[in-house]
């Protein structure tokens, strides 16, 4: 089993759809996804930005994606207590959330007094576990404790079902930390996918009826070096490297 993560391109938050930048990233990756076999599913976010970047990728092979409003991005806005932003839950001050022991549990994030300010930000990161479980499940995949179960057997090298999720970096931090068992707030701080970036997990079956999600890699970006498009910073607090 194989999950694709793709981020909407370079964004314009105002109207909800992308720059004309975003449309250019969004066609190069559309060139990317074509060449990709045997992808059993599309999935994708609700908002204008993730539609229309899916948008161009499959215009270009003919397929359709479904479309869950879980997929949307986790904005449960917050009241920043270091620089008073009433924003989304993430981008705080280092010396605010390194402080606090339980940012870096899987578990006792939830109990951290920001998350606890908004009423909805908990069960809504519920529901997107809940989620993407039972799509997993759906593809014979069942969660159990930390890992998954699965009544088929396959062999490490043989990924029978790929699927693909066009949504955003935050959302897309939710579901990984579920599938990883990291803490979001690790993810959402010390991690960074650029716009129509690429994001792969896939899971090691060692034993037969045992799978657990590992990841291939985060953020990749080659379809706009080759396009010659530079990477854009949009959600990343420094400069990016464009090599």
């Amino acid at each position: 089993m194989r999950i694709i993560f793709i981020r909407h391109g370079d964004p314009d938050y105002v109207n909800d759809t992308l720059t004309e930048k975003g449309i250019r990233e969004a066609i190069l990756l559309s060139e990317r996804v074509a060449t990709w076999d045997n992808i059993t599913e599309f999935y994708c976010s609700p908002l204008g930005r993730a539609q229309k970047t899916a948008s161009y990728s499959l215009e270009k092979i003919n397929r359709t994606a479904i479309t869950y409003d879980w997929m949307k991005e986790f904005s449960y806005f917050i009241d920043d207590p270091t620089t008073a932003r009433h924003g989304v839950p993430w981008d705080f001050m280092p010396e605010y959330w390194t402080e606090i022991p339980n940012m870096y549990d899987k578990d006792k994030w939830k109990e951290a007094e920001i998350y606890r300010s908004n009423p909805e930000l908990i069960p809504a990161y519920e529901e997107v576990c809940t989620g993407i479980d039972a799509i997993l499940e759906k593809y014979g995949y069942k969660r159990h404790h930390n890992y998954y179960t699965t009544e088929h057997t396959q062999s490490p090298d043989n990924q029978d079902s790929t699927i693909v999720i066009f949504c955003h970096l935050g959302v897309t931090f939710v579901m990984m930390s579920h599938l990883l068992g990291i803490s979001p707030a690790v993810l959402c701080h010390n991690f960074f996918v650029a716009p129509t970036s690429v994001t792969v997990l896939a899971t090691e079956e060692r034993m037969p009826g045992k799978a657990i999600f590992r990841t291939q890699f985060v953020g990749d970006t080659s379809h706009l070096k080759k396009g010659k498009e530079p990477i854009s910073a949009s959600g990343y607090f420094t400069d990016i490297f464009q090599g």
